[in-house]
C-alpha cells in the first residue's frame, strides 16, 4: 500500500472519529488487532456495542466505499468482533456493525463527505 493511501486512510479514520463523536457515539477502541485481523472503530451508543469499519476513498472512480464491505470482509470483521466480544465478556451486550464512507470533497480543499450506514450488516 503507498504511503498515500496509508495517509488517505488515517485521515478518514480521525474524521470518521470525529464525525461519530458529533453523533453521540462513545469510542472505546481504535484499530483493535487480533490474530483474525482488525477493527478500525469499536465504539457504545447506549449498551450496544458497534463495530465501525472505515472506508476511505479520493473519487468514486473505483465504487462507493461501501462496495469496499463484500461478504468475505464482512465475516472477517464478525470473527474479530466476536473475539472482542469474548475478550472483554461483553458477548450479552447487543451489538451491531456500522460503515462509514468517506469520499474526497472535490469542492472542499481535502474536505470528506461522510455517509454512515448504520446495521450494515448482521451476523448469519
Amino acid at each position: 500500500m503507498t504511503e498515500e493511501r496509508l495517509k488517505l486512510g488515517r485521515e478518514g479514520e480521525d474524521a470518521a472519529i470525529a464525525y461519530l463523536k458529533d453523533k453521540g457515539y462513545r469510542i472505546i477502541q481504535k484499530n483493535f488487532r487480533s490474530k483474525l485481523g482488525e477493527i478500525d472503530i469499536i465504539a457504545q451508543q447506549k449498551e450496544t456495542v458497534v463495530f465501525i469499519e472505515v472506508k476511505s476513498r479520493a473519487s468514486h472512480q473505483f465504487g462507493h466505499p461501501f462496495s469496499a464491505i463484500t461478504p468475505a470482509k464482512q465475516r472477517k470483521i464478525i470473527q474479530v468482533a466476536q473475539s472482542f466480544l469474548a475478550k472483554h465478556r461483553l458477548m450479552e451486550n447487543p451489538a451491531r456493525f456500522d460503515v462509514v464512507g468517506l469520499t474526497i470533497d472535490p469542492d472542499a480543499s481535502k474536505a470528506f463527505q461522510i455517509e454512515l450506514l448504520e446495521n450494515a450488516f448482521q451476523i448469519s
